[in-house]
């Protein structure tokens, strides 16, 4: 049993660990509706949020440009940084991420293959996306679990990297056969939100939601495997249904996140590792701050993207990797690289 001390302790962490990310969410929300690498800049913008000015031009980029691809990196980031945390549960790896494991390349290969063969994006995307994804987070474990490796994190990392490496070469030999697709290819090898809309978003968010359904199912579960299967067990869990479910989860978010903005990479392992570094590493805790902090990096990233090259922009799977490297550097060189 908890004093009252500590209680409040707790509870002022909690409050913290919810604090800062909305903060942040608002911030870089309002700032990927005020910053832009056109000609409408910050004042003209906030003119046009704050209650309209008559400024047509201002309007446009607000609302019909900015606006879209701002709600589609919200729920894009939620979903990234929300796989990533339950990802890293079942892995009980903090080096577990789905760029690193195969799952956004299984998304993406599954993309690319059906825009080569001339299908559908539109209706067959979210599907082949998720099945992808799943198909390529199992490859990756189960060939880290070759030889009784399984427990080890940096070989489940290895496999998952090499695993990504060989699905990146085949998604380059269909870039290479079919140059009439090579534009809407190359968006599924780098991501990004720019030119994302809303309907795109309304496509993928059933996998989005159910994904998120599964993810609370599992929760509980997940947190008590962080003891030992024959803890969770004797709590009356089953640790490789629980497994399962949870695997599932991480191929919906990231497929239907993977679906509408293409791979982006290093989300799912940079959020986790905030959220834990504000509110411990209990799952039922990090779980909520994952889902506000995911959007955050990806709205930073992509105001950034906005701002390095102006008039252009920088693919976003290209800025999120550039944050996430030295994150794995660090977490990498932690004491706490073994086990959650």
């Amino acid at each position: 049993m908890l004093d009252g001390n500590q209680r409040r302790t707790v509870s002022g962490s909690a409050a913290v660990g919810l604090a800062v990310p909305v903060a942040l969410l608002a911030l870089t929300g309002l700032a990927s509706l005020l910053i832009g690498s056109g000609e409408v800049g910050p004042v003209r913008s906030w003119r046009e949020v704050a209650g309209g000015a008559g400024d047509a031009e201002a309007a446009f980029a607000v609302w019909h440009l900015r606006w879209p691809r701002t709600v589609v990196a919200v729920a894009v980031g939620a979903a990234l940084g929300t796989a990533g945390a339950v990802l890293q549960a079942v892995a009980r790896n903090p080096l577990a991420e789905p760029g690193l494991l195969g799952v956004s390349a299984g998304a993406s290969t599954g993309v690319v293959l059906v825009i080569t063969l001339g299908g559908s994006v539109a209706t067959l995307g979210p599907h082949i996306a998720v099945t992808g994804a799943l198909l390529g987070c199992l490859a990756a474990v189960g060939a880290a679990r070759l030889r009784g490796v399984g427990d080890d994190p940096l070989r489940l990392v290895l496999a998952g990297a090499a695993l990504s490496g060989l699905l990146g070469s085949f998604t380059s030999v269909l870039l290479l056969v079919d140059q009439r697709t090579a534009d809407e290819v190359r968006f599924w090898t780098v991501g990004g939100v720019a030119g994302r809309d809303v309907g795109e978003l309304a496509e993928v968010t059933p996998a989005l939601l159910l994904g998120g359904l599964l993810v609370l199912l599992v929760a509980r579960p997940l947190a008590a495997l962080a003891l030992g299967e024959q803890a969770a067990a004797s709590l009356g869990h089953r640790p490789g249904r629980t497994r399962l479910t949870a695997i599932v989860a991480v191929a919906l978010l990231v497929g239907g996140a993977t679906a509408v903005a293409g791979p982006i990479g290093f989300v799912g392992l940079v959020v986790p590792f905030a959220a834990r570094a504000l509110v411990g590493p209990d799952l039922r805790r990090v779980l909520l701050p994952s889902l506000l902090l995911g959007p955050v990096v990806v709205l930073a990233a992509d105001v950034t993207a906005r701002l390095l090259v102006r008039p252009y922009e920088m693919p976003l799977g290209v800025v999120t990797a550039v944050i996430g490297a030295p994150v794995l550097v660090a977490v990498v060189r932690s004491r706490r690289v073994p086990a959650l």
